[in-house]
């Protein structure tokens, strides 16, 4: 699935998913081999390919649902 990661006013990372009208903080995120997967604040995890740090954001990501 397509997700929008962004800063707030207040820096936290924010991720925003289209097809769920769903906007939630990231409020945990790790390193899985090549993936880093984020929590967000609603509970669901999202696998994303590569490193966060690299990206410019806003940037439109894929990223795959783990639960």
């Amino acid at each position: 699935m397509k997700v929008m990661l962004r800063h707030n006013d207040a820096g936290k990372l924010l991720a925003y998913v289209a097809k769920k009208d769903l906007e939630e903080e990231v409020v945990y995120e790790t390193q899985s081999g090549e993936n880093t997967v984020v929590t967000l604040a609603n509970g669901w995890e999202l696998a994303i390919a590569g490193g966060l740090e690299s990206l410019q954001l806003p940037q439109t990501v894929d990223a795959r649902r783990l639960s």
